[in-house]
């Protein structure tokens, strides 16, 4: 079963590859190459009276380096979008899951295949990315804003990166399991997961308590929340860990359902001389 999912999805797999390595690499080269001449620009920028020589010369690197943590985040609506339409709801409507299933692979074996392949390579993705993207974002904290409450720096920083990907991969699978047609349910799972991320995002600086403001100036690093109060630096990983913890439990809540439901639909029918023997 591991290789046919693999075999089956090989393309998916290749396009993953391909954007979690090509994002290390860039990573590496905007830390190790382009910070280098955006620091040569803003020295020589320093005799320049015109502010916008500086400006435009951080676009090059603090540029990329927020699109390639927003591409990273919000990958879990393609992934919703693969598991509903590509990986589940395409074998449901077209019969190839049942056929498998008269075969020697039982519904649930079927299914644990079906979630354990992709599961484990968002996981190794994530692995790889998170550690690069943590260190380049801090390498030249001189040439980005202090931005560490912006929705996708602070999911791609740690671990809540990866946990939306489990997400969406147990949201569209159970999405497909009810709908049991391919574009229906991608559309379904695609939704589903924006409204919760956003809802999530938006009670995100609640899910560990505030400082309060003593009315001093507050420094640039923090985290301020508009009524006199704020988060340092310090409370990122308690709120992160917080909010990754909630979307594992309804990765596993979305999983087991799925399980559940399987099982239910393939259950053999009992005769009625079974149920009058039961």
């Amino acid at each position: 079963m591991i290789r046919g999912v693999l075999r089956l999805h090989r393309a998916a797999l290749i396009v993953w590859t391909v954007f979690v390595l090509g994002s290390v690499a860039c990573l590496v080269w905007l830390t190790e190459v382009t910070a280098d001449d955006v620091h040569t620009t803003l020295a020589a920028c320093r005799d320049t009276p015109s502010d916008r020589c500086g400006l435009w010369a951080s676009q090059d690197y603090s540029g990329p380096m927020g699109w390639l943590s927003t591409f990273m985040y919000y990958g879990f609506w393609a992934v919703a979008a693969w598991s509903a339409g590509a990986l589940i709801g395409r074998e449901l409507e077209s019969g190839t899951a049942r056929l498998a299933w008269t075969q020697d692979v039982s519904p649930l074996r079927w299914l644990a295949a079906k979630l354990a392949v992709p599961a484990v390579v968002l996981v190794v993705g994530g692995a790889l990315f998170v550690p690069v993207f943590r260190w380049a974002w801090s390498a030249h904290r001189d040439l980005m804003g202090d931005d560490w409450g912006f929705a996708d720096v602070f999911a791609a920083r740690g671990p809540l990166v990866v946990a939306y990907g489990l997400c969406a991969l147990a949201v569209g699978t159970l999405t497909a399991l009810v709908v049991r047609r391919s574009l229906p349910a991608t559309g379904i799972a695609v939704a589903v997961m924006i409204v919760l991320n956003r809802y999530v995002e938006k009670h995100r600086d609640g899910f560990w308590p505030a400082d309060v403001s003593d009315g001093r100036e507050l420094p640039r690093t923090v985290w301020q929340l508009g009524d006199g109060s704020y988060h340092p630096q310090s409370h990122f990983w308690p709120l992160h860990l917080v909010e990754t913890g909630i979307v594992l439990a309804v990765a596993a809540l979305a999983t087991v359902a799925a399980f559940l439901l399987l099982r239910h639909r393939t259950r053999p029918a009992r005769t009625p001389r079974q149920e009058s023997t039961a």
